[in-house]
């Protein structure tokens, strides 16, 4: 990688996670789901233990590529009760910090603020959302996507029926 690519990373990598946020704000979910690699993971880990392992701790969402694109299908058919209708979202990204692993991929760390409206309630799922971030040509995709919230209990949410 040379020194202006190197430069140019973090903007590249913040433009990727807008453009994320835009198509899960959107409701664009078989796109979002494009953003993944076949061996993708996706981790939501309970707000009583968010450096919690999925191997050996009770997690939210501990879904691989199979089961995450179930999921779209579900969250996409009439049988998501809960997001009938379906919730209008509307998140904030910041605080980007991306850093270079050893095997060439991204470790990519930010800030989120997802606001969530249904049926005359809002609520916030506040958090960060660890990536790893694999290069795919010109543009990235998603190997590893873990959201931990900062929420002490999901009392006003009720459940993580939305994508985080």
């Amino acid at each position: 990688m040379t020194a202006h690519e190197r430069c140019a990373l973090p903007g590249m990598v913040e433009e990727f996670l807008f453009k994320e946020a835009a198509l899960l704000d959107d409701w664009k979910l078989e796109e979002w789901i494009s953003l993944f690699t076949e061996d993708a993971r996706y981790v939501v880990p309970s707000t009583d233990l968010p450096e919690g392992d999925p191997g050996r701790d009770l997690v939210f969402i501990d879904d691989d590529i199979v089961r995450l694109r179930a999921r779209v299908t579900r969250l996409n058919s009439r049988h998501s009760h809960r997001e009938r209708p379906r919730s209008r979202t509307r998140r904030f990204v910041s605080n980007v910090r991306v850093e270079e692993t050893d095997e060439g991929h991204l470790w990519v760390r930010a800030n989120v603020l997802v606001y969530r409206f249904r049926s005359g309630e809002g609520a916030p799922y506040v958090g960060a959302i660890e990536y790893i971030l694999r290069r795919d040509g010109g543009d990235f995709r998603i190997a590893h996507r873990r959201a931990v919230l900062d929420l002490e209990d999901l009392s006003w949410h009720g459940a993580v029926s939305i994508i985080i």
